[in-house]
Order: structure tokens, then sequence, then C-alpha cells
């Protein structure tokens, strides 16, 4: 089964509700994760290969050995975890769906929503992306969409707000 083939769900699957439409983020997000992580795995790989070199001690081998099979684990898993990122909107709520081993299905009703956050660092900025993170009154929620591409944060904050707006007028 190829990663573009789509995945059996069973009947009632609590993660996939029938007649949703989910979009995906950018790809450009597995960048955005790995720079840094191959970064700071990839400087303690070069660390651990001095030391070995400069010890002659065969064993200390063992440290830049398990960096570099670290990095090809993240490799691996990443556009994974990425590929598994998605959101939809209903007519009432915004659900947001992560994880592959260890799924995660967070369901934000708009009534609830009270403010909302577009959030840019250096890396996201240069790829042209952004993350909106949702605040509710629960401290718990965790409801966040990284990887949207700037301009799809910035309609998706605006319609979000719009959408809360309205709900909380109703009540």
């Amino acid at each position: 089964m190829t990663d573009d083939a789509p995945a059996v769900r069973a009947p009632g699957d609590p993660f996939d509700p029938p007649g949703l439409e989910w979009s995906r983020v950018s790809g450009k997000l597995v960048t955005a994760r790995l720079v840094p992580s191959l970064t700071t795995v990839g400087l303690l790989a070069v660390v651990g290969a001095v030391v070995a070199l400069a010890t002659g001690a065969a064993w200390v081998w063992v440290f830049p050995t398990f960096f570099v099979l670290l990095a090809l684990w993240l490799l691996w898993l990443v556009p994974r975890q990425v590929h598994a990122i998605g959101y939809a909107e209903r007519a009432d709520d915004l659900l947001i769906r992560k994880g592959i081993m260890f799924r995660t299905l967070v369901v934000v009703p708009y009534g609830r929503m009270q403010y909302l956050d577009v959030q840019r660092g250096p890396l996201t900025r240069a790829l042209g992306l952004a993350s909106l993170q949702l605040h509710t009154a629960s401290a718990g929620t965790d409801a966040s969409i990284d990887g949207l591409p700037a301009e799809v944060a910035e309609r998706l904050r605006d319609q979000l707000a719009a959408r809360g707006e309205a709900r909380l007028a109703g009540l």
C-alpha cells in the first residue's frame, strides 16, 4: 500500500466521520520540521565522530552511529506525521486530526472559540507557512493547525472568527 492510497476505514470510525472533506496541510511542513531536527542530530553525530576519532576507542563510534540512525528514522517518520494532519470545517465546528499510531481528533465548536492566533517563525516564513492556534475556554484544548500556507491561515482565521462571532451572538 502506498502513502497516497486511501486507508481502509472501519464502519463507524470516530476518526473519519462520513461525508467529510479533509483538507491537508502543506508538504513544506516536512522541511520546516526536518531542518531543526536534522541540524541538531547532525551536529551531535559530528561531535560524536570527532570524539571517536580523537579517543581512538572503537566503542565510542556507538554515539555517532546512534545519531545517524536517529536521522534516518526522522527522515522516515516526519513525512508520515505531516501526511496524517488534516482539518475539516463543518457547519457548527472545526475538526482537526493528527497522528498515525496515537491518533487524535479535536472538535472545536465555533461558539466556544475565544480567539485565534496566526504564528510564523523565521523558517516557516521563509517557506510561506503559518500555524493557526485556536483558543477556547478549556485549557486542555490543543487545537492548532501547523503547516498552513500563509494565505490559507489568514483566510481560515478570519472565517473561523466570523463563524465564532455568529454562534456567540446566537447564545
